[in-house]
């Protein structure tokens, strides 16, 4: 009797508690639904639908849970044949109408990105109280509590290869190269993906192979304007001596060694990737090609000066002996002194000469002869001594210079007075002793001084010469001098 009370109280119990159950309803939805009112539940909203061009970029439009997921036109939607664990055995056998749309019943549908990562995962039950949440794992739905979590609902989540559960119950991506559970080579170098990861070489390196070898990039574009220098996963570029690297650290570009850093010693001259130096007027280089010597031009050529070459630096200058002065900066001339100042006393008459002067008496003549012009001297008919001596003594004086070239023409004699049938000769008489002259008559009233020797200076010649005048039938005979005094310069100019 007890016991069948029991089982009715019970059963009142139950009655009352589904009744309560289901006068409760619900009108607020998460993100991403909206509230059905003819089935009293929330259905998943299709922004594929009413969001105008809702992926850009050529991209597609896949309506997910809650959401829309933008995917590659080659993208293709995973079924997963795997029966999530549900918590009533009715959910297992209602078709496709709960808040997911996305799989039919029973099966659980997965967008997959092509790199493998899982990107949204539903799981189509039946009835009203099962539902997909939007984390990914099915939860039930408790009209006391319609959003409560399950407190241990990691069994409900299933994740593609490279994802796993998160603390908050989604499928997060596994970072295999921090984690250490990549087979990357050492060598190589770990890339996460999304739900994967990639072993490349580092840059620089290209796989050949299982293995990471250099890149010579000195053999492929960009190449170095002058020179490359591969180095190990890198090169660098180079420039020749004489230019340096651009700021793109491609291009060599010259360098002016005149401006930075002037090694010349006088004149500094800018050619592509290098200088040359040049020295002024006067100087050469010297061996280092940097620094310039004196040129002693001297020593180059003996035809510089007339006289002395005076090497200075970067130039010369020539020097004449006393006596002379520089004419054209290279040739000597003669001072003459006896024009400018001469220390000749007033008796005395003043002779230039080249490279010098002479002081002569103005009264040359000596006795028994008399002054009768300037340097004539007469010997008077009337004294006895004269019947023997020239009737008359001329006095000329002339200078040349040293080495003279021979035979040479120096001085012309001539007859002042003619006389009819008379004949003249002439002849050296005295000073011709070494036969350095020679007298040729050119006329019967004429002759001409020659040089024969070359004769050196400083030196003086006193050369007498005598012109006999006889007539024809011989009753008639004299003869005058001419003396002539011949000062060779010192030099030969």
């Amino acid at each position: 009797m007890l016991k069948a009370l029991f089982l009715t109280m019970l059963t009142l119990a139950l009655v009352k508690s589904q009744d309560t159950e289901e006068t409760i309803t619900y009108t607020q939805c998460t993100d991403g639904y909206e509230w059905d009112p003819v089935r009293q539940q929330c259905k998943d909203i299709d922004e594929c639908d009413i969001v105008p061009d809702a992926c850009k970029g050529g991209m597609k439009c896949v309506n997910h849970y809650g959401g829309y997921l933008c995917l590659p036109k080659t993208a293709q939607i995973i079924v997963n044949n795997e029966q999530p664990q549900q918590e009533t055995p009715a959910a297992a056998e209602t078709s496709g109408a709960g808040a997911g749309g996305m799989a039919a019943s029973g099966m659980a549908a997965s967008a997959v990105m092509p790199g493998g990562g899982l990107v949204a995962s539903a799981a189509a039950v039946a009835g009203p109280e099962v539902q997909t949440g939007r984390n990914n794992f099915v939860i039930r739905r408790n009209p006391a509590d319609p959003q409560r979590i399950p407190a241990n609902p990691s069994h409900r989540i299933q994740c593609a290869t490279g994802y796993e559960q998160s603390e908050h119950n989604v499928c997060q991506d596994i970072d295999e190269c921090t984690a250490g559970t990549h087979n990357c080579r050492a060598d190589q170098v770990c890339i996460n993906l999304r739900g994967s990861f990639a072993c490349q070489c580092p840059p620089g390196y290209q796989k050949r192979g299982e293995q990471c070898v250099d890149i010579d990039e000195c053999t492929i574009p960009p190449y170095c304007h002058q020179r490359c220098v591969n180095t190990p996963g890198s090169f660098y570029c180079q420039c020749s001596p004489g230019f340096q690297l651009a700021a793109n650290n491609y291009t060599c570009v010259d360098i002016n060694e005149c401006d930075a850093s002037n090694q010349c010693a006088q004149q500094c001259y800018n050619i592509l990737g290098s200088f040359i130096c040049q020295c002024n007027q006067g100087y050469e280089l010297s061996s280092d090609r940097l620094n310039c010597e004196d040129i002693d031009e001297c020593r180059t050529s003996s035809y510089l000066c007339q006289y002395q070459c005076v090497n200075e630096p970067g130039k010369f200058s020539c020097m004449c002996p006393q006596g002379y002065q520089v004419v054209r900066s290279r040739t000597c001339q003669d001072i003459m002194r006896c024009e400018t100042t001469n220390d000749c006393r007033e008796d005395e008459m003043c002779w230039n000469y080249h490279g010098g002067f002479r002081c002569y008496p103005r009264n040359p003549c000596q006795d028994p002869y008399i002054l009768t012009s300037e340097n004539r001297c007469v010997c008077p008919v009337s004294s006895a001594v004269c019947r023997e001596l020239p009737q008359s003594i001329v006095y000329k004086y002339m200078s040349i210079r040293s080495d003279r070239s021979v035979p040479s023409d120096i001085f012309q004699i001539q007859a002042t007075t003619i006389y009819a049938n008379t004949i003249n000769t002439f002849r050296i008489k005295s000073g011709n002793e070494n036969g350095e002259f020679y007298l040729r008559q050119t006329s019967p009233v004429s002759a001409m001084l020659v040089l024969v020797k070359s004769l050196s200076g400083p030196r003086e010649y006193i050369v007498d010469l005598e012109m006999l005048t006889v007539n024809s039938i011989g009753t008639f005979r004299t003869s005058s001098v001419l003396r002539l005094t011949i000062i060779v310069g010192p030099f030969s100019f």
